[in-house]
């Protein structure tokens, strides 16, 4: 590998596009590859980026010599076989959130992972958001212990749009996709494995054929909990919203931005080089691939949340 990470991006789409204007603050980094569906949409957004490559087949990205790593932004469903097919190829990978629909396949990422030796990290980027950092700061220093988080997960998707507005090709899950943010954060900050999990959900959709309300809690063995409410029925405000309940303050977080519980802004500004928690998430990424060591929400360190959410898939099922 040269002194320049050269990485490879699949999917042009919105949080393709996130990691991009993530990566241009990046020194040492550079896209040399873009994959995505539509071949005249990739090539406009290769063009505005000053990609020379673009494609809409990953082997051929992989068969590039010069790409060291590879960030997929791709469809949940193609997550698993596609980092596989990268470390199989040689290429450090981050795979976005999340790892996988069915836990056999996110414990084979791993198995070939450990086979390969490269690195394999999934995009749990609440870990880096500097709100969460704030608060994961003050529960290793031993000032604050979290007694409940209380979690909202909240959008209005009705139909298969995605963050842009624009149809999509596969469908969202509240479960897989954007549970695995709150299940894994929760451990993550409770310092403590899950040791309990129920879930019930809504009415499932007629024509998207999942369920579009869910509500699930949760119990840390050292006795926090968590409970999250999720929805795509909901029409605003919209995202994901953590209230903290601890021992000794309330921290309100909503993605980069962190409030006390009487709702006064705490400044986290300096809590890390950037405000962007994929920016700081693709730092992560990288700094991991030039230390050799293995990054913060690796896949080894994630696949505890996605045994919790086959646990509560089954309860589901049932």
């Amino acid at each position: 590998m040269s002194n320049t990470i050269k990485v490879a991006l699949a999917g042009a789409g919105a949080f393709g596009i996130k990691h991009l204007d993530g990566i241009k603050n990046i020194d040492g980094v550079e896209v040399v590859s873009l994959i995505s569906r539509d071949i005249d949409k990739t090539r406009a957004v290769a063009d505005k980026y000053g990609i020379a490559h673009a494609t809409t087949e990953l082997d051929e990205a992989l068969a590039l010599p010069e790409v060291d790593a590879v960030i997929l932004c791709t469809p949940t469903q193609m997550h698993a076989a596609q980092a596989i097919a990268c470390l199989k190829a040689g290429k450090h990978v981050q795979v976005e959130i999340p790892l996988c629909d069915m836990l056999a396949s996110g414990e084979e990422v791993l198995r070939v992972q450990q086979e390969s030796g490269k690195v394999a990290m999934c995009g749990h980027t609440r870990r880096f958001n500097p709100s969460h950092q704030f608060v994961h700061k003050k529960i290793v220093a031993g000032e604050f212990n979290i007694q409940q988080m209380d979690v909202q997960t909240y959008f209005f998707r009705r139909t298969n749009m995605n963050a842009l507005g624009e149809p999509r090709s596969w469908t969202d899950h509240l479960l897989w996709h954007h549970a695995a943010h709150t299940v894994d954060l929760f451990a993550y900050q409770a310092g403590s494995p899950i040791v309990k999990a129920n879930a019930i959900q809504g009415p499932i959709h007629p024509t998207l054929g999942i369920a579009m309300d869910m509500s699930i809690q949760l119990k840390a063995a050292n006795g926090a909990i968590c409970t999250l409410s999720l929805s795509f029925n909901n029409e605003g405000p919209l995202g994901t919203f953590f209230r903290y309940i601890g021992d000794s303050a309330t921290y309100i977080a909503r993605y980069d931005d962190l409030f006390n519980g009487k709702e006064e802004q705490i400044d986290v500004s300096k809590v890390d080089v950037s405000m962007n928690g994929i920016e700081l998430q693709d730092r992560e990424f990288f700094a991991a691939i030039r230390e050799g060591r293995e990054p913060n929400s690796s896949v080894a360190s994630v696949l505890p949340c996605y045994r919790v959410l086959h646990e509560l898939e089954q309860q589901l099922k049932d």
